[in-house]
């Protein structure tokens, strides 16, 4: 790790610069573009039975949206404050009041009726409900029925039938470790969170490439670095905020590249609210942007690394830091050799670019004595996604960008809470501090006082696959308790997803408001629990930010809804009913409690116990981890891995499609028009010249399928790399192949190929065979 520690925020330049001005027209007038003050208005208005109960949370709290880390109105990068359109629209899940008694109580098909936009405005969760199989509405039930209900089905299956999953929608460090240890105490290592569907291939990409599962360095790290690189991140979009951090580093003359097959309007230019200077005339983020094939980085990658090796025969020295490899890195020549064999029209292929377009981007990173890569799940959503960051950090290596001011790899994270989620062991596969394996189980075991199951735990989505295992199978799951969360708008095949929910025997979702999900059947019943915010957990709670910054947040004084429970007591309250002869060794009593018991639990967070005021903040491992070069594995050297190029083989007429976010958190969806480019929810993203290839007017009614599903959408041209489709997620879900898991990391594939068609076309042959030849065709050529 680290041992320099973080210097605190900095200033931005007073004077203004003309030069990286979008428009002269005051607030982008006439432009396609979010409106910053009239989303700001809507808020004020959306909260205003509640506005001095929002503004302390705005004012006192860590922000629960994405996990920049927000504390009050400042971070640690940039000195004044910041706000974002993305936490103010989440603000009001904090605000509202509770559910009416008579919506909440209503036939369930009337609710049914509603989107989870819809529950979601309904209010809070107020009380514990459930649903037997065969009632028509929820019933209110005491939080000792809701709880001896599901403490009695747990002891009557066996602990492999029971299941856990922890979103990050503002979920503390305290409460994924109360439900790792409940997890374990009652026997069950199935117990998985967020990071599956998002980042889990970086972290497991990074630990064996580099010997860490986390960002190596600081947002303050990009302000002044040579090249600042987003690699399948639309931070403008995901983590706005991280704009003012483009900003200052734009002014510092730092180059911004952007990676994506689509060009991204709010990585072009964006009108920054809280720079008085940006919201007026908007600042030009990208300084070069490389529109690569959906799944074709790999080999971009691999390409960048033929010009380099190229470059050093031609010169030595003029790419490659010889002394940082020599020092610092293992499979040197292994990795050499493997790309050097490289066929160029192969990687122009598979990547989309030239061998000449390739080469810019090499040459301009030979030359940069500094850079810092930031990617999201354009890299990480891939059947491949650990091979993807792997690469990145080959990149990184061969460079020296590592351990070191204004360098590092930085996998951004958007959710406040899911960083600190598998460092707390809410994971099948790791425990506080460490793996589950060896040495570290047995150190948990002298901490916790109890035996951790021995067998493996499974993803969350092989669980819920598992709910359709034959009876008598003893991982066939029978309860799945969630916390938050929401499948059927989060995973590939959405009616499959709905199949293995209503397969369960008992489901519990743990939450503050409904969704889609709570409303599907059960076996036997649904039972739903209501949550409270962090704002409101007694005691406080603490998040980690993706620069790795634990903050703490203070409860917040306001209104409490109804009979909503802290997380962490709610677990600890279930384990006691479980295994009451246990009850002792829970030791989950308060808050300040947890913190001291996670202090000792994992070492990278020993100061976590001494965070108790609004403000208390400190981030483990330093400034930079593997500072100086030195990893944190065997050796104390990094390795660079030779890296295959996926086969990627798309027939003429067919597309790659990928899935992309508008105006949304999550899956949480705020508007039915993107912002930033005027795109409805079912506009189908696509290259002017594979339209016309096709026929296709703009706005003309399409049909995209393929043996997974079909998508009813319209024809929006825009700059996307050609060959390649975008649609709008959760709706383009319905595409993506149900499970087909990457191999290292157990992240879902979220890309596919597909075919598009006319919508008249398409329908005047759904009678006859076309349709299931052009299926057929799909399957057996895309390899």
């Amino acid at each position: 790790m680290g041992q320099t520690k973080h210097t605190g925020p900095v200033k931005l330049p007073a004077r203004p610069d003309p030069a990286l001005w979008v428009s002269a027209v005051p607030f982008g007038l006439g432009k396609v573009k979010p409106h910053h003050i009239r989303e700001t208005a809507k808020v004020v208005w959306d909260n205003r039975d509640n506005l001095p109960y929002a503004f302390r949370i705005l004012t006192q709290g860590v922000c629960d949206g994405c996990a920049l880390g927000v504390s009050g109105l400042y971070d640690r990068t940039l000195a004044g404050p910041h706000v974002c359109t993305t936490r103010l629209n989440v603000l009001r899940l904090n605000t509202m009041p509770a559910i009416k008694p008579e919506v909440l109580h209503r036939d369930i098909d009337e609710l049914r009726r509603m989107d989870s936009t819809a529950l979601r405005k309904l209010g809070r969760i107020p009380y514990p409900l459930m649903r037997l199989r065969g009632e028509r509405s929820f019933r209110r039930v005491s939080w000792d029925e809701a709880l001896d209900y599901a403490a009695a089905k747990i002891r009557a299956i066996d602990p492999k039938q029971l299941a856990f999953y922890l979103t990050a929608r503002g979920i503390t460090n305290e409460s994924y470790y109360a439900a790792a240890k409940v997890a374990r105490l009652i026997g069950c290592n199935n117990i998985d969170n967020a990071s599956r569907i998002c980042h889990s291939p970086s972290k497991t990409a990074l630990k064996r490439s580099i010997g860490v599962g986390a960002s190596t360095c600081s947002y303050k790290d990009w302000i002044g670095t040579d090249v600042l690189l987003f690699w399948g991140s639309v931070a403008a979009t995901n983590q706005p905020v991280s704009t003012k951090y483009m900003y200052a580093a734009k002014r510092q003359g730092t180059k911004i590249i952007v990676i994506n097959p689509y060009r991204e309007p709010s990585m072009d230019a964006y009108w920054i609210p809280s720079v008085a200077e940006s919201a007026l005339f908007g600042t030009k983020l990208a300084d070069d942007v490389y529109q690569v094939n959906i799944g074709g980085d790999i080999a971009f990658m691999n390409g960048v690394m033929k010009v380099w090796f190229e470059m050093e025969k031609r010169q030595p020295g003029s790419a490659i830091d010889h002394a940082f490899v020599a020092a610092h890195a293992g499979g040197y020549e292994q990795l050499r050799e493997h790309v050097q064999a490289q066929d160029w029209a192969d990687l122009e292929r598979s990547s989309g670019l030239s061998r000449a377009r390739i080469g810019e981007l090499a040459e301009l990173l030979a030359r940069a004595s500094s850079a810092v890569f930031v990617w999201s799940m354009g890299l990480t959503q891939h059947r491949f996604g650990t091979d993807n960051i792997s690469q990145v950090a080959n990149l990184a290596l061969l460079r020296g960008f590592l351990g070191r001011e204004r360098c590092g790899l930085m996998p951004i994270r958007g959710h406040s809470g899911v960083q600190g989620s598998g460092e707390m062991g809410a994971d099948p596969f790791s425990l506080p501090g460490g793996e589950f394996k060896g040495a570290d189980i047995a150190r948990i075991e002298r901490l916790w006082g109890f035996k951790l199951p021995e067998w493996p735990g499974d993803i969350v989505g092989v669980s819920l696959e598992n709910a359709l295992l034959p009876e008598g199978n003893d991982r066939q799951l029978k309860m799945f308790y969630t916390s938050g969360g929401n499948f059927l708008e989060t995973m590939p095949d959405p009616n499959f997803v709905r199949r293995c929910l209503e397969a369960v025997d008992v489901r519990v979702h743990q939450d503050i408001v409904l969704n889609t999900s709570t409303l599907t059947d059960a076996q036997e019943a649904v039972i739903v629990l209501p949550a409270m915010t962090r704002y409101e957990q007694p005691g406080g709670g603490t998040s980690t930010s993706t620069e790795r910054m634990v903050y703490f947040s203070p409860e917040i004084d306001g209104p409490r809804i109804g009979e909503a429970r802290a997380e962490w007591r709610i677990y600890s309250d279930l384990a006691a009913r479980v295994k009451p002869e246990l009850k002792e060794r829970l030791g989950l009593g308060s808050a300040a409690e947890i913190r001291r018991e996670i202090a000792l639990a994992a070492p990278n967070y020993d100061g976590i116990q001494h965070l108790a005021q609004r403000g208390d903040v400190f981030q483990w491992g330093g400034a930079w981890l593997c500072e100086d070069g030195v990893c944190p594995t065997e050796d104390g050297r990094g390795r660079l891995l030779p890296i295959e190029v996926p086969e990627l083989r798309k027939p003429e007429g067919h597309f790659y499609v990928t899935t992309r976010r508008g105006k949304q958190f999550n899956s949480m969806i705020y508007g039915q028009t993107d912002p930033f480019n005027a795109a409805d929810r079912y506009d189908v993203l696509m290259h002017p010249d594979d339209a016309g290839m096709l026929s296709l007017r703009e706005g003309e009614a399409i049909v995209v399928y393929n043996a997974h599903g079909t998508f009813q959408g319209r024809v929006k041209t825009d700059e996307v790399q050609r060959g390649n489709i975008a649609v709008y997620w959760p709706e383009g879900n319905c595409l993506i192949p149900k499970g087909v898991y990457e191999t290292y990391a157990g992240i879902p594939e979220y890309n596919t190929a597909v075919v598009v068609e006319k919508a008249e076309t398409y329908h005047a042959h759904k009678d006859t065979k076309y349709v299931e030849r052009r299926i057929e065709e799909l399957e057996t050529e895309i390899g």
